[in-house]
């Protein structure tokens, strides 16, 4: 009988050695996890600034990262009106509200903990009143630099980093494909349509430029290298714009901007639509460059231009 017994007892010992040992673990963990820093220090374009390291509510007005904030599953209180027009995010911010850097008291009233805002913004001073506001200027990094810089202020740089990888190797491989399949010396132009202007785009301008210039390495016709690549954009007259008509040609459609030069002979007789080679999207679809329009006019393009 006391032979049975011994054997039982050092079960019963080992079971609450485990326990104990877990219980000890978990206690680490949480002492671990309580002894988080609630702050960081990010490196912004005027110098350092205090910020939390994880934000749990968070006023965009600055459109133009509105998505990189969205793609990091941020959760977002407040933007502005151009990123709640836009189809893409409607999912990420239906529960944000509209506001613009007017609305200060609104803002307030959305207790955010962090404010990202664009150098351009007004009230600058009176938001950092507010919440520590972050604010970026357009064009001052690359676009996947901008992503980063987006992560690290997050606190989520390796993140950002993975998807930036990952997305470099989807795009250009796209890019060798697209070239098989209509010719390394095809051109591309990329087209938009705002009230009663038409733009064509350089490589840095959203709609897609990016990807088809810098990532798929596509040719751009040399008017457009002309007009656009310095300034990053051209606006142009209907007349001029079979000068400015690659092979192929995306178009950038504004819903509410005036289509009627569409019907024009002009219009009809350059080749890339005479071919079937013109490719329309929906404009506030395709304004920006963040991982949730990248992704988007990545899929876009491979289904376009290689009929997938």
């Amino acid at each position: 009988m006391k032979k049975k017994l011994i054997p039982m007892l050092l079960v019963f010992v080992l079971i609450i050695s485990a326990c104990s040992n877990k219980s000890i673990a978990d206690e680490a963990a949480k002492s671990i996890e309580e002894n988080k820093p609630t702050t960081i220090t990010y490196q912004a374009e005027n110098g350092p600034i205090e910020v939390p390291a994880e934000p749990q509510r968070v006023v965009v007005l600055d459109s133009f990262v509105a998505g990189h904030v969205m793609a990091l599953d941020i959760n977002i209180v407040g933007t502005d009106i151009w990123a709640k027009s836009n189809p893409r995010y409607e999912q990420y911010i239906k529960d944000a509200v509209e506001v613009s850097d007017q609305d200060l008291e609104t803002i307030i009233e959305l207790e955010p903990d962090l404010i990202i805002a664009a150098s351009t913004t007004n009230n600058l001073e009176k938001l950092n009143e507010i919440a520590p506001t972050v604010a970026y200027t357009y064009g001052k990094v690359d676009y996947l630099t901008q992503y980063l810089e987006i992560g690290k202020l997050l606190n989520k740089e390796t993140e950002a980093q993975a998807w930036i990888d990952d997305f470099k190797a989807r795009a250009q491989k796209a890019g060798e494909d697209i070239k098989a399949k209509i010719g390394a010396d095809a051109t591309i132009s990329v087209i938009e349509s705002f009230e009663k202007q038409i733009y064509v785009f350089g490589d840095n301008w959203g709609r897609g430029t990016e990807i088809i210039y810098q990532e798929m390495k596509l040719e751009m016709p040399e008017k457009v290298k002309e007009m656009a690549l310095k300034e990053g954009y051209y606006a142009l007259s209907a007349e001029v714009l079979p000068e400015f008509a690659g092979d192929y040609v995306i178009f950038s459609k504004s819903p509410e901007a005036d289509h009627s030069f569409q019907e024009t002979d002009t219009y009809q007789s350059i080749p890339a639509v005479k071919n079937g080679r013109v490719f329309e999207v929906n404009a506030k679809e395709f304004y920006f460059n963040d991982p949730i329009t990248l992704d988007y006019q990545l899929e876009f393009f491979t289904k376009s231009l290689l009929g997938n």
